[in-house]
């Protein structure tokens, strides 16, 4: 089976867009929170990294911002298959700010190589899959970022899911809190064999060690409602 990169700074000349960091939502730090290894890989998850409301608040801002449509060549031209919506924004002064809010004591026991993690990718992404959008089974590649820094680890920070009210209490239809049916983020081992399948909770982190260690994943098509991710790298040095 030929595997499928999806590489760093993907089409970033096409869809980056200039930073906005004052209208960001602030990010409170977070004193109890847990994380959790899936299956005894390199798989971790935090509940409740992103309180609902500065999860409903990122959602506002990016589609302020204006998400770009990203799809690719497919198969046939050595890229997975793609179809959803994306913007890219470098943002150092965010990228510390999350780090900052619970992941830093989270994977300060994290290794890899005999680097320790350090911070975040200042490249953020923002990614919005609508019903019948997905992404196929690919990896993601490592980046180095110079001065003896590169990413090992890609964070996933879903922005929308589980099981919630389909209106505001204004009665106004609001498509990011429709429960989501389907998106989820299915990780394969040897062989194809099913290792571990996230569904999209709301200020749920996922993270997964990435480059030459990467196992194949994908995102499921969605079949209801709209699944929005925040996307960044951790970085070691």
């Amino acid at each position: 089976m030929k595997v499928m990169k999806r590489k760093m700074g993907e089409r970033k000349k096409k869809d980056s867009k200039k930073s906005r960091t004052s209208e960001w939502p602030l990010i409170k730090p977070k004193s109890n929170l847990e994380i959790t290894r899936l299956k005894d890989n390199d798989l971790f998850t935090v509940n409740g990294f992103f309180s609902s409301g500065e999860s409903k608040a990122f959602i506002k801002v990016a589609e302020s911002i204006g998400f770009v449509h990203q799809g690719s060549l497919g198969p046939t031209r050595g890229e997975a298959y793609r179809d959803n919506d994306r913007i890219s924004v470098q943002d150092p002064v965010l990228a510390d700010a999350i780090w900052s809010s619970g992941l830093n004591k989270l994977l300060s026991d994290l290794k890899i190589r005999g680097k320790t993690a350090i911070g975040l990718n200042p490249n953020l992404r923002f990614y919005r899959y609508k019903a019948g959008q997905r992404f196929g089974r690919h990896i993601d590649e490592s980046i180095d970022l110079g001065d003896g820094k590169r990413t090992h680890y890609t964070l996933l920070i879903y922005l929308s899911g589980g099981s919630r009210s389909k209106t505001r209490n204004d009665n106004t239809q609001d498509s990011a809190s429709e429960t989501i049916v389907g998106g989820e983020t299915v990780f394969y081992g040897p062989r194809n064999a099913l290792v571990a399948e996230v569904p999209p909770t709301e200020g749920m982190a996922l993270l997964h060690v990435h480059g030459d260690r990467c196992m194949l994943h994908e995102a499921r098509n969605v079949h209801t409602g709209v699944k929005y991710v925040l996307r960044s790298d951790v970085v070691f040095a």
